[in-house]
């Protein structure tokens, strides 16, 4: 099993290598053919290979960043969203290093229709390379081993990746620790769903010990001890949990940078909000905003801003969530929400301090109190400053139910660095191009948390809405 995942980490490698290097080919083509004769003091020889060598380093940490050469890992369309951005903002980068190599800017219209051929590389590549990937690596077969709750939602979000995983049994802990071990031995991997601790870790170790793969959900614990620091005072190994969020210097530093982004961004796109507002109060002549009280770190309330996408008279018979094809939602308002642009007034909160750049989305206190009933930890998101993006909405979706959000949400409290507020930040250009990103709740639900199989009743309607996308994050 070692040798083959080695196998197939040298064939994503080879991979991912062809289009980086037919993609600084196609640069290096432009350079010597084009952009070069028009620089009054060309490179030297080494000199045009730095710069092509440049190009190619920056293409890789993008497409890094956007997961753009993790074949056999994303879909098709992922695979070409991450390297459609990762080849915009390469040659736009390279673009202002050439024009500033040569003082002045040059015609970008080479630029451009290279490109365009790139993007025809990429598309081959893509098809050419899954292609391979999939006759070299069938599915994995797994084995699901599950308690009390059900883990047939996970398994329908496996089973959109046909090409990757195969569910093929499914366990129930009481049918005894004998019985599944026997099975765990023909398959390629075993998910561990969400098992009470002592015998979650017995399977894992199990597993460990026969060098079986192990998928397994977390729980909150595991992620607080996934963030821990390691302590080497002694010979006994020992982890530590801080537990207060983020260091002084963080804060800091998070706080300048939010300030100087928001800024620049307010200015940038004060022209946007001109057109926008004007759009909305056109459509209707309702209230171009909608305001609504929020909750940020320790639980402070503030008002959260945003471009209002619903009808005027959209509460009129009571609040609601937003879902699929919901009839409130005006055109224009559909626009917005699709595009994310709804949430651009959150850059005043931003900049006032209310917000940040990267957190947890800030929730509404009265749906706070209805999920904290379910989920106690609930309020473990609030150990941070609310966010314009976050984790959760880089990686989770519109309607990822608010259990698995908080534990994307604790994933980037207990781990987090401001490298990772920029990849998130870069993460969250990709997500504008994904539908599921802002779909809504089923037509049957009326919030984000789904009734189980114990027949538990839906949470009152009276407590859970109103405008706009973020009541469901």
């Amino acid at each position: 099993m070692s040798k083959r995942e080695d196998y197939k980490r040298f064939i994503v490698f080879c991979l991912a290598s062809v289009v980086v290097i037919a993609s600084a080919a196609l640069f290096a083509y432009l350079w010597y053919g084009y952009y070069r004769k028009l620089i009054f003091e060309p490179f030297w020889r080494k000199g045009n290979w730095v710069l092509i060598a440049i190009y190619a380093l920056i293409y890789v940490l993008f497409a890094k960043v956007y997961g753009g050469l993790r074949v056999g890992y994303q879909k098709k369309i992922d695979i070409f969203y991450s390297l459609l951005l990762t080849l915009l903002c390469t040659n736009v980068i390279t673009y202002f290093q050439i024009t500033l190599i040569n003082r002045w800017f040059l015609p970008a219209v080479p630029m451009v229709q290279m490109t365009f051929v790139q993007i025809i590389l990429v598309l081959v590549w893509i098809w050419t390379s899954q292609y391979v990937y999939a006759k070299i690596y069938r599915a994995r077969k797994l084995l699901v081993i599950y308690g009390k709750r059900s883990p047939e939602d996970m398994v329908q979000k496996i089973k959109t990746r046909k090409d990757k995983y195969e569910i093929c049994e499914m366990m129930h802990i009481d049918l005894g620790k004998k019985a599944i071990q026997e099975a765990i031995k023909h398959y390629e991997g075993v998910i561990i769903w969400d098992l009470p601790a002592e015998v979650r870790n017995y399977y894992l170790k199990y597993c460990f010990d026969h060098s079986i793969r192990c998928y397994i959900s977390p729980k909150i614990s595991d992620i607080i001890i996934d963030g821990s620091d390691r302590i080497h005072l002694f010979d006994t190994p020992l982890l530590l949990s801080r537990n207060h969020g983020l260091s002084v210097d963080q804060r800091a530093l998070k706080r300048a940078f939010d300030i100087l982004v928001s800024g620049i961004g307010i200015v940038v796109v004060s022209p946007l909000f001109l057109l926008i507002s004007f759009m909305v109060w056109a459509y209707d002549r309702g209230p171009v905003f909608y305001r609504q009280d929020r909750l940020t770190t320790d639980g402070r309330e503030f008002h959260i801003w945003k471009f209002r996408s619903m009808c005027a008279n959209s509460e009129l018979n009571g609040a609601r969530l937003a879902a699929k094809n919901d009839s409130r939602i005006t055109p224009v308002g559909k626009v917005l929400r699709n595009l994310h642009l709804d949430e651009l007034p959150q850059l005043f909160n931003v900049f006032v301090g209310d917000m940040s750049l990267v957190g947890p989305r800030p929730e509404r206190g009265e749906i706070m109190a209805v999920y904290e009933e379910e989920i106690p930890e609930f309020h473990y998101r609030l150990k941070v400053k609310a966010g314009l993006t976050g984790y959760a909405q880089v990686y989770g979706k519109y309607n990822t139910t608010p259990y698995d959000k908080l534990k994307l949400d604790l994933y980037y409290i207990e781990n987090y660095s401001f490298m990772l507020d920029i990849k998130l930040i870069l993460m969250t250009v990709k997500i504008f191009f994904q539908k599921d990103a802002s779909e809504g709740i089923d037509t049957s639900q009326i919030n984000a948390l789904k009734s189980s199989g114990s027949g538990r009743e839906a949470i009152r309607q009276d407590v859970i809405g109103k405008e706009g996308r973020d009541d469901l994050e």
